[in-house]
């Protein structure tokens, strides 16, 4: 057995095992930093840290005060806030507490906040803010379990009349608490851990379906173990890193990454603001980060877009680079797959050194500088977009999981990452492709099941332990996984042809630079429409340079002129299709697609069904007068 397996194996059964486990073998070393607005300077910030023992004596009180509420071993305590490190530190104290985390996206509404935490059983609620506490109080008399509430932002922890003695408190007061128990009961918290079972329940995480509740998808303790042992064995992260944090922590991705930093014990500047991110970077300095697909899309029509607008020249620059990126990207990672050296011809070389310094070393800055790798998941990245990003220098490690096995079941292999792949399983993970091209896992980060819901587990559960992810695949003879789409999502026209619309739209993201969503139909059709929604910042600045300047969104994106740029770009995408997958007729949209409507996932994944029914009489109107064969 390997000294990675052994690792594994032999990993203990809580992550609040090895998070005392971190603080007492680093107990003075960095763990977070966190932005506070600046006293001196209105709308900037500074940054704070924690060390491992700083960031204890946090949780070990948060844990306590849970305890002294009357919180039990895998009872759920909710928490509804944006990325910040108190949601960290409640999390860590709820496990420590040997109850589990239900996790609540704080853009939820009233209503299905209500559902989640009635479905959940969850006792106590940590809500970051007034908004938060809100939708508690709206629904109370639909959560007769809900003890508590705890508020995060100490000045909105104001109990309101009709609130019962104690309902709400602040964070603080639950430390003060917890001091104050653990003064008392100096073992209470040791004792929790020390019983906590590895199948005991962690956490309970509500996946944003297209149709229908949400369910809740069970992890137990076990699952974040194995998690904090398996990705620090890829080679992915080091005890050197510096992660920047941003991703929802209610969601899969964004928590997996918090089990991966106790596992080696790096720094994580922890910051949820998305308008922040690229303000953020250069002062953080990230040596890693983890994003949505949707980021790095943003990113590269943003560069784009400031090439063109700089004029003829430096956009024909930009457009050279880009091209020398991808064909040098593309060369060295097939290099480094058949010899192992990432080497390329030297006519490309000399190529690529002259567009490094032009273009590529700017891109480099704007991310901190200090990028060793960014890791890309929840959706498909465009291989266009990942082969340029590689070549300019930034390496995008795309991974692949699911909310029911934990987020993290591929990785790319660091060095011999392979853009277009999810890379190779994390170790203790089985995959097999089913005869219909469905991908099956099998291994330690599988989840429970569905919470209250047995039928629906047996649905993708099997009683050995695979577990069909709805997504289809293949397997490289060396063990890379490539996603090709949702099994769910595959669409066969009338004429009898499987078309993956998440390729075609990958692909379109890549040749067009001002497009944020695409949606391609044509099941049951004969033939392929898009409904596209553009950049709003990309195609206002387009709007200026032709003549449509100060004209708002809806207007620009119904004019003639970007018709026909539109029209210019699906014209190149067809090239590159076969003939039953091109887009015949595409509409765009007169907003772009979004969380608020419903249209898009927290993690920003396109809901289908919701696209297609809400502008359902676009899609009527592509077809209207059309032969359906």
């Amino acid at each position: 057995m390997s000294d990675t397996q052994t690792l594994i194996e032999n990993r203990p059964p809580s992550v609040a095992t090895l998070f005392l486990e971190r603080v007492e073998a680093t107990p003075n070393a960095e763990a977070f930093r966190y932005p506070v607005p600046s006293p001196s300077e209105q709308g900037t910030d500074i940054w704070r840290s924690l060390t491992w023992r700083q960031s204890s004596d946090r949780v070990l009180a948060m844990a306590a005060g849970l305890i002294d509420l009357g919180v039990q071993p895998e009872e759920r305590v909710a928490l509804a806030s944006s990325t910040r490190v108190e949601w960290i530190l409640a999390d860590l104290g709820v496990l420590c507490a040997g109850a589990a985390t239900t996790t609540v996206y704080p853009s939820t509404n009233a209503e299905e906040t209500a559902y989640i935490l009635a479905d959940s059983g969850s006792r106590v609620l940590v809500a970051e803010d007034a908004e938060q506490l809100s939708k508690a109080r709206e629904c109370r008399a639909q959560l007769p379990e809900l003890a508590h509430v705890v508020v995060i932002e100490e000045a909105d922890a104001k109990p309101a009349e009709g609130d019962p003695d104690g309902w709400v408190i602040s964070l603080t007061e639950l430390e003060e608490r917890g001091a104050a128990h653990l003064a008392e009961n100096p073992d209470s918290v040791r004792k929790r851990i020390d019983a906590i079972t590895a199948d005991q329940l962690a956490t309970l995480i509500y996946t944003s379906g297209t149709t229908g509740r949400p369910k809740g998808v069970r992890l137990p303790h076990d699952n974040w173990s194995y998690m904090a042992r398996a990705i620090p064995s890829t080679g992915m992260v080091t005890g050197d890193d510096v992660q920047y944090l941003w991703l929802p922590l209610a969601h899969v991705f964004g928590k997996v990454l918090i089990s991966g930093q106790i596992g080696v014990g790096h720094v994580t500047a922890v910051d949820g603001r998305i308008d922040k991110i690229i303000d953020n970077l250069p002062v953080v300095r990230p040596t890693y980060m983890a994003a949505v697909p949707r980021i790095f899309e943003k990113v590269y029509n943003g560069v784009a877009a400031k090439a063109r607008e700089a004029g003829g020249a430096k956009y024909k620059i930009f457009r050279w680079a880009a091209g020398v990126a991808r064909e040098y990207a593309k060369v060295t990672q097939e290099n480094y797959r058949r010899t192992g050296n990432r080497t390329a011809p030297l006519g490309l070389t000399v190529q690529h050194a002259i567009a490094d310094k032009l273009v590529y070393a700017k891109l480099r800055e704007a991310f901190g500088g200090r990028m060793r790798a960014a890791v890309s998941g929840s959706a498909a990245l465009a291989p266009d977009i990942g082969y340029f990003f590689s070549g300019a220098g930034i390496h995008i490690l795309e991974g692949y999981g699911l909310t029911e096995s934990s987020a993290a079941s591929f990785v790319n292999p660091g060095e011999g990452y392979r853009t277009g792949t999810v890379g190779k399983p994390l170790p203790g993970t089985e995959v097999r492709i089913a005869d219909d091209g469905e991908i099956l896992l099998r291994g330690p980060g599988i989840m429970e099941g569905y919470h209250g819901l047995p039928d629906k587990t047996a649905e993708v559960l099997e009683s050995d332990g695979w577990f069909h992810t709805g997504d289809i695949g293949e397997l490289s003879p060396d063990g890379f996984l490539r996603i090709t789409d949702r099994k769910k999502d595959l669409i066969k026209t009338s004429g009898g042809k499987y078309i993956a619309p998440a390729e075609v739209e990958g692909q379109f993201k890549a040749v067009c630079p001002f497009v944020s969503n695409i949606l391609v139909h044509g099941a049951d059709r004969n033939f392929c429409t898009a409904l596209i929604a553009l950049d709003e910042p990309a195609i206002l600045g387009w709007a200026k340079e032709h003549g449509l300047g100060g004209k708002p969104y809806a207007e620009v994106v119904a004019s003639q002129e970007a018709q026909e740029l539109i029209s210019g770009y699906i014209a190149r995408l067809n090239e590159g299709l076969q003939r039953w997958q091109t887009i015949k007729k595409f509409r765009l949209l007169p907003r772009d697609l979004d969380v608020e409507h419903g249209e898009l996932t927290p993690s920003l994944k396109l809901k289908r069904p919701v696209v297609e029914r809400e502008y359902k009489y676009l899609i009527d109107e592509m077809y209207d007068g059309s032969r359906e064969a």
